[in-house]
């Protein structure tokens, strides 16, 4: 083993886009930061964001905020939204945009999942904010769903790799988790 010194190697990781308003119009930020706070009820997500970017005043002023999970097909569109600053340019109007229970945390119609969070926490680290949101409520598009389920192999999520600079897709199934590892469980 060759040793990379304290380097991140979670890469890839699927890539969203976060919305929120600000100042009363929609804004979204491609961000591959967002992590799964727990499985419990109620579940909280922690997203990542250097504290420049536009998109945090909109979650300060609201309390709100959604993570959208973008297909492959919207990889251009994503892109966009990660390389252009909401302070300069209107992405309100790149995508068709709904809103749910909490009327602030703008998500798009386009993306095979949204989820809305009410903001619970902030955390500071260096330049960056950690905001901590509760999942108020996740939408589907029902072309996704195997049996009432989140299909990933049909959703396609886009994914992001720090190190290569490239999107990546989804591959075939490698195995069932709770599973596989029963091959090495001595018979009793």
């Amino acid at each position: 083993m060759k040793s990379l010194g304290p380097v991140n190697a979670l890469y890839p990781m699927p890539t969203t886009l976060v919305g929120a308003n600000v100042n009363g119009k929609a804004n979204f930020l491609t961000v591959a930061h967002v992590g799964i706070m727990n499985h419990g009820e109620p579940q909280y997500l922690s997203v990542g964001l250097n504290s420049s970017h536009y998109t945090n005043a909109g979650i300060h002023e609201n309390g709100t905020f959604s993570i959208c999970i973008p297909s492959e097909d919207l990889m251009v569109k994503t892109d966009y939204c990660g390389i252009m600053t909401g302070k300069k340019t209107d992405k309100s109007a790149i995508f068709d945009v709904f809103y749910g229970k909490t009327e602030t945390a703008p998500m798009i119609n386009e993306c095979p999942i949204c989820m809305e969070l009410k903001l619970k926490d902030v955390l500071h680290y260096g330049h960056h904010e950690i905001f901590i949101g509760e999942i108020v409520n996740t939408f589907v598009q029902e072309k996704v769903l195997t049996d009432d389920k989140i299909d990933m192999a049909k959703v396609k999520p886009l994914l992001f790799d720090m190190y290569s600079k490239n999107y990546w897709s989804l591959g075939k199934v490698a195995g069932k988790c709770w599973n596989a590892g029963k091959e090495l469980k001595t018979p009793k």
